[in-house]
């Protein structure tokens, strides 16, 4: 079967937004490859770049998303036309205790209330810039 998964770029602190993401979601990040040792680590990397993320892989309740710091030199990544979702089974008030560490140090665009479709669901953008929708069905 094939699997669509999201891959995430980040301006150099991939390895902080995985860690924040672990804390906020419980899961955990099962790859974790780096730029030293690999072929494009031949003198040419930036200044601190052999530690920064070449790939990883974050897991939590049989969810997944890869992530990366992306390649030296290149710009900035902007996140627009997407969010990442995230569906809480059962009480609400898991996903709320997810929405809410998501959202420390970012900023809530729809605060996590029940819509008129039922549930709870509420977005925000965490404060690496990466847009979030966190839903349950109670």
């Amino acid at each position: 079967m094939k699997q669509i998964e999201a891959y995430l770029f980040f301006n150099g602190n991939c390895e902080e937004a995985l860690e924040f993401y672990k804390r906020c979601l419980g899961g955990e990040i099962t790859t974790l490859m780096r730029y030293e040792g690999t072929p494009m680590d031949n003198g040419q990397l930036p200044p601190g770049w052999k530690q920064k993320v070449m790939h990883s892989t974050f897991e939590s309740e049989g969810a997944r998303f890869m992530a990366s710091d992306g390649m030296p030199g290149q710009p900035a990544p902007s996140y627009g036309g997407f969010a990442m979702s995230v569906f809480v089974p059962g009480d609400a008030a898991n996903a709320r205790k997810a929405f809410e560490a998501l959202s420390e140090g970012g900023k809530v665009t729809m605060p996590f209330e029940p819509p008129f479709w039922g549930g709870h669901f509420g977005m925000l953008t965490d404060r690496f810039g990466i847009p979030w929708m966190v839903s349950s069905e109670h």
